[in-house]
């Protein structure tokens, strides 16, 4: 067990949001996911569509891409008050959204190679068999997509202020998008060579899949591994510390440090010197209305007269 009793003068690091929702409607999702996963790859396989193998295969990788979501919640769960985390466990959920993002860079590349290779040697496809099972697949995308969207409407309504969001919700929900979009393209392809012979546009839906695809897996991964690296919080938090710190007696801030804790929580290192100093829970004080700033450390050091 890791819930451990704090001392009167200690404070909590548990800076986890509850995603109890979010981890209820991932599992439906993928259950939904690996379904229809198993439909479209067999019947892809058997009807000799690209566009329907392609949007099977990228299925399984969301799967696992789900499964990495739920781990990931419940890890969270069962770690809230581990003490060997410094700052707790709350960047846990944008590590998920992160591994899912790489997964997500995996599906375009496999997509994209494998539409190359039907580019240079065409098969025959059985197009009727073909656009009605990912117009099932699509269906499923919609459902899966309503789901998930449905947490963050929950989360809207919990918080109407809440600004950031469960990277991890975000990763699950741009997997549905991106099942949705290759059906799609898949229901386009299939539709164009049954009634114009345009067999080629199979693969090369494929291919433009693929390059949407990349494009929303490098969005994810330039948010989620900012986060990580402990990259710094937006100009304005920073401003305003400052500014509360600054108008109050003749107080100097000689350094500052604002970095994420979790995906809606900031912790600050302030170092700052003044000619009047005060306990550093007098700081704190100051600074306890700045929105999603949770932890703070104070240096205060006196300045000499001169």
């Amino acid at each position: 067990m890791h819930n451990h009793a704090l001392d009167p003068w200690q404070h909590s690091h548990n800076f986890v949001t509850d995603y109890h929702l979010g981890e209820k409607n991932t599992t439906q999702v993928m259950v939904l996911t690996a379904v229809m996963m198993l439909i479209e790859i067999i019947t892809g396989m058997w009807f000799g569509s690209m566009a329907l193998l392609a949007d099977g295969w990228h299925m399984a990788t969301h799967v696992a891409a789900f499964s990495i979501a739920l781990f990931t919640y419940r890890y969270v769960r069962g770690n809230a008050n581990n003490p060997r985390y410094t700052f707790g466990i709350g960047k846990a959920g944008v590590l998920g959204g992160f591994a899912s993002a790489v997964a997500l860079a995996v599906v375009a590349l496999l997509m994209a190679m494998e539409s190359i290779v039907r580019m240079l040697d065409p098969q025959a496809i059985h197009f009727n068999e073909a656009i009605g099972v990912a117009v099932l697949g699509l269906i499923v995308n919609l459902i899966s997509g309503w789901i998930l969207d449905d947490h963050h409407d929950a989360d809207h309504d919990h918080d109407h202020e809440h600004e950031h969001q469960d990277h991890n919700m975000r990763a699950a929900y741009m997997h549905v998008l991106a099942d949705a979009l290759t059906s799609i393209f898949a229901i386009i392809a299939l539709i164009a060579g049954k009634y114009f012979g345009w067999i080629w546009l199979d693969p090369i839906m494929g291919v433009v899949g693929a390059i949407v695809i990349s494009r929303w897996s490098y969005g994810l991964v330039r948010d989620t591994s900012h986060i990580l690296l402990d990259g710094g919080v937006d100009e304005q938090t920073r401003a305003l510390i400052q500014q509360t710190i600054e108008q109050d007696a003749d107080n100097r801030i000689t350094d500052l440090h604002v970095w994420h804790i979790s995906t809606d929580h900031y912790s600050a290192s302030v170092s700052l010197i003044t000619h009047h100093p005060q306990p550093p829970e007098y700081y704190k004080q100051l600074l306890k209305d700045i929105p999603h700033l949770v932890h703070v450390v104070i240096e205060v050091n006196q300045c000499k007269q001169t």
